[in-house]
């Protein structure tokens, strides 16, 4: 029998936005979102939450985006709230409501949109590639095309460069500073400026020079239109506009862009988040929104997926070493021959999927069966039973695993083995072969527990082989017939990221601002979009600076013509006034918020 609404959502009477929220999803935590089963997958990305105890969960009405729903046999419509996945209702600036409508209609001008084009054609005409191989800034001339950018931002926005303090850190990264009036933590907003580099036998495959930052009439075309040179231009366009009305911040707002998010972020994010950690202290941002998850359409509702934790990362490097010689006299075993028993080892010992009621994957099945219509019926049941059954919830994975091989990805940490060498002659028995095995980790493990696994596993072979075991710096067995070593290819190791609490103040506002620009947006007739958590890449270097790091872009996954990172990138020109409303109304709430 399903609670009474009474009890799931007890209303708390009347009190400030900021008691009124911390009273209010006490006991949420995050989960991975993923496109459902019957639809294509969009989304392969992980949302979190913690569902909603009926005990200690009360809402106040006057936050929560309609009633509160108990079990459910289908989807809910936005409108109506759901206890596995809460969702609070718009948000619009109330102190500056006037300057926030104003701009909503300057923003829907023909001048406006064609200068916005312009703007983001200009930086698009900048090709700044960078290179898994760019050496230093001062020592890498391919860092210099970044000057011509700088050249271009400047000259497309005067306003921003003369009110704002601008600081270049190590040559090419850039941080805008607005200064507020108040003592209250600053926040961040963040984007990059390079993209990936276009190869030169692709060139003829493009619709448009990659370069051109061609305007058709519907789509900007060009490299890096996409990822993320949209994002970076919305944001300056957002900042001018309220310059250009004489805004100013109770808030100091902190702007930082760097240049190699496309190949190592060290030279660029690496040394702004040090500058910045600096300059402004640990934990001293109150929240940080960089480029995400997008929105996406699922059966006629539309979700909007902000990503609030990333998956940790390690490449295992398995070096096999033995005696050379002539071929012609071989031994059993080849340091070739060894590897591949290893590597066949290591494929053959995937590491286990796992759907347990506090990991990501369940939370999700919790938040897209309560609001994806073409989520099939019997699973939305069999989710909801898995709540608290756990015979549900057992069935429930394996339905999930023998659904889609993504859900493997989804529901645990994964192995590639993508590199491989070996041998420097045909006659010469090889005295050196490595692979390299790629790992996403799951949010619930560790480096550590992943290095451990690999230990463990390799272990009993290196003793058969009488091979001497080092892994990770540490001996783990000895022999006389060869060696193995297990390194961190490259010292990229990367324990899985903080997740982003979604109980209280920066989320609720983030959630409240999307929903603000979407349902006020001419151009989506006041329909409701579904907020939900997800999982994402790339801040890693400002993990030290907030707790509140969200990662989301204000498109439509339709907005890209065929997607970044490939031939005839191309972006959607009408979602750069849909973004610079999302950014505006973002900056004006968290300006007056209290629940921060």
């Amino acid at each position: 029998m399903a609670p009474a609404q009474s009890d799931l959502c007890h209303p708390i009477g009347r009190t400030s936005r900021k008691h009124q929220h911390e009273n209010g999803w006490s006991s949420l935590r995050l989960l991975p979102a993923f496109r459902a089963l019957l639809c294509s997958l969009v989304i392969i990305s992980l949302v979190l939450y913690k569902f909603c105890d009926s005990a200690i969960c009360h809402f106040p009405r006057s936050w929560l985006a309609g009633p509160c729903n108990g079990l459910a046999t289908r989807s809910l419509p936005p409108s109506v709230n759901s206890t596995t996945c809460p969702q609070w209702t718009a948000l619009h600036p109330t102190k500056h409501r006037g300057l926030s409508e104003d701009l909503d209609v300057a923003y829907n001008s023909e001048d406006f949109k064609q200068r916005a084009i312009q703007a983001l054609r200009n930086a698009v005409r900048v090709p700044t590639e960078s290179y898994d191989d760019n050496g230093p800034v001062g020592e890498d001339s391919r860092w210099d095309t970044f000057a011509e950018l700088h050249r271009v931002l400047e000259a497309s926005f005067p306003r921003v460069y003369e009110s704002l303090n601008v600081t270049k850190v190590n040559t090419y990264g850039l941080v805008f500073h607005w200064q507020g009036s108040t003592t209250a933590k600053p926040y961040l907003l963040a984007a990059h400026q390079d993209v990936v580099p276009v190869e030169s036998q692709t060139v003829k495959d493009w619709k448009y020079d990659p370069y051109s930052g061609y305007y058709d009439g519907t789509w900007i075309w060009g490299r890096g239109t996409c990822d993320d040179k949209s994002d970076l231009i919305r944001q300056l366009l957002a900042i001018d506009s309220l310059l250009k009305r004489d805004f100013s911040p109770a808030r100091t707002l902190i702007l930082a862009y760097g240049f190699d998010e496309e190949s190592k972020g060290i030279e660029g994010a690496g040394h702004l988040a040090r500058y910045l950690e600096e300059t402004y202290g640990r934990d001293s941002f109150a929240l940080l929104l960089d480029e995400g998850s997008v929105y996406t359409d699922m059966g006629g509702v539309v979700f909007a997926t902000p990503s609030t934790s990333e998956k940790g990362y390690l490449d295992v490097k398995i070096t096999l070493s033995t005696p050379g010689g002539h071929s012609s006299v071989p031994p059993s075993h080849t340091s070739i021959g060894l590897l591949s028993r290893f590597i066949a080892a290591v494929e053959d010992n995937p590491h286990e999927a796992s759907l347990s009621r506090t990991g990501t994957p369940f939370a999700t099945t919790q938040c897209l069966a309560a609001y994806n219509p073409v989520y099939p019926d019997d699973l939305r049941i069999l989710a909801r039973k898995a709540v608290t059954d756990d015979a549900a919830l057992k069935v429930l994975q394996e339905r999930l695993l023998a659904s889609h091989p993504q859900y493997k990805a989804i529901l645990g940490t994964t192995q590639a083995v993508d590199l491989v060498e070996g041998g420097v002659k045909v006659n010469a028995l090889p005295e050196r072969a490595s692979a390299v095995v790629n790992h996403r980790i799951a949010e619930h493990s560790s480096v550590g527990e992943l290095q451990q696994h690999m230990v463990d596993l390799l272990t009993p072979l290196a003793a058969k082989y009488d091979l001497a075991f080092v892994a990770f710096g540490s001996n783990v067995t000895y022999g006389g017939a060869g060696q193995i070593v297990l390194s961190d290819f490259l010292g990229m190791a990367l324990e899985p990221s903080p997740v982003t609490p979604t109980e209280y103040g920066p989320w609720a506002l983030l959630q409240g601002s999307i929903k603000a620009a979407f349902e006020s947006s001419p151009a989506r007739n006041s329909s409701k979009v579904v907020v939900i958590p997800s999982l994402s890449i790339d801040t890693r270097f400002y993990w030290n600076l907030t707790q509140h790091i969200f990662r989301f872009s204000p498109s439509f996954d339709t907005d890209n013509f065929n997607g970044a990172h490939t031939v005839n990138e191309a972006f959607r020109a009408d979602s750069l006034n849909e973004g610079v409303r999302f950014y505006t109304k973002f900056i004006l709430n968290v300006d007056e918020s209290d629940l921060l």
